[in-house]
């Protein structure tokens, strides 16, 4: 890794909870998105690692927010770049942003107030209000439902997944099981992290009261190629935790849609490409976080 950090600070950090935002090239989204997130009451630090934007995204945060960290990459490493702005930070709970989305005030501080009465806590997911309207994402509306029920050492309903820009992590349960993993790089990079942190013990749970609002940038993958790194990255996390018969049929559903499908056979050739290095990390997880998937539908 290169990386170069223009400004750090001995001073000790004023909230118990760092946001750490990786971006590339949305200089413009990620200017409202600091703003936003400098003037929240909390005053958090703040972490932006920068995927080697060609767009002056980097020169920008040096000059219009010299309080927050940064971290200059030479080469895009997708949702990785968030573990090193986790490992930069000394607060006990860190939380994400993407560069279009942010905390709503006194969150983050619920958030930390609930880590600290809850021991066993490893990921707090948040209320995603998403768009101008801020209507709360359908994400949510499912995790607020309690599919999986509540445990009586956690704050909400139990979850096993989540999306990145609606989490805060304990810090040394996340860097305890290896944070996000480079092999998948990106796209529904959250499902794998989130069968770790069960499988090693930690709670997750979605908490309403703590919310992150979202404004989708314009800026984006196309549809077909976001569902086509979702159902690559899908398929290789049930080999490098799952059983594998619900590996070998997700598979096989895979490649039979790929003979119809562009998007699917862009899956299909990522997953086949990667898969030599999902089965040398393959551990296959407790059979109690299987039969919480299968409640899910993620077995189907």
């Amino acid at each position: 890794m290169t990386a170069r950090r223009s400004r750090t600070s001995d001073a000790a950090p004023t909230a118990p909870v760092t946001v750490v935002v990786a971006t590339l090239n949305r200089r413009e989204e990620l200017r409202g998105t600091l703003g936003r997130l400098t003037r929240l009451p909390e005053s958090p630090p703040v972490v932006v690692v920068d995927n080697g934007s060609a767009d002056g995204t980097a020169a920008m945060v040096a000059a219009r927010f010299p309080q927050v960290t940064l971290v200059r990459l030479r080469e895009n490493r997708g949702a990785c770049a968030r573990n090193i702005g986790v490992r930069l930070a000394r607060t006990p709970y860190v939380a994400f942003s993407d560069d279009d989305s942010w905390w709503e005030p006194y969150s983050l501080a619920r958030a930390a107030d609930l880590f600290d009465r809850h021991a066993r806590l490893g990921l707090l997911v948040a209320r995603l209000r998403t768009g101008e309207a801020g209507r709360t994402d359908p994400v949510s509306l499912k995790m607020a439902s309690a599919p999986l029920g509540r445990e009586a050492d956690l704050p909400g309903p139990s979850v096993l997944g989540f999306p990145a820009c609606a989490a805060v992590v304990r810090r040394a349960a996340f860097l305890s099981v290896g944070g996000f993993d480079e092999l998948l790089f990106f796209g529904g990079e959250e499902s794998l992290l989130a069968v770790d942190l069960a499988a090693a013990g930690w709670g997750l749970a979605y908490v309403s009261a703590v919310q992150a609002r979202h404004l989708p940038s314009p800026l984006r993958e196309t549809p077909a190629r976001r569902w086509s790194l979702h159902q690559r990255n899908d398929v290789l996390v049930h080999w490098m935790r799952l059983p594998l018969r619900d590996a070998a049929r997700r598979t096989a559903m895979l490649a039979g849609r790929a003979v119809r499908d562009p998007a699917a056979a862009r899956a299909l050739c990522g997953l086949l490409r990667r898969l030599p290095g999902g089965i040398a990390r393959r551990r296959p997880v407790p059979p109690s976080v299987v039969r919480r998937l299968a409640v899910l539908g993620e077995l189907r």
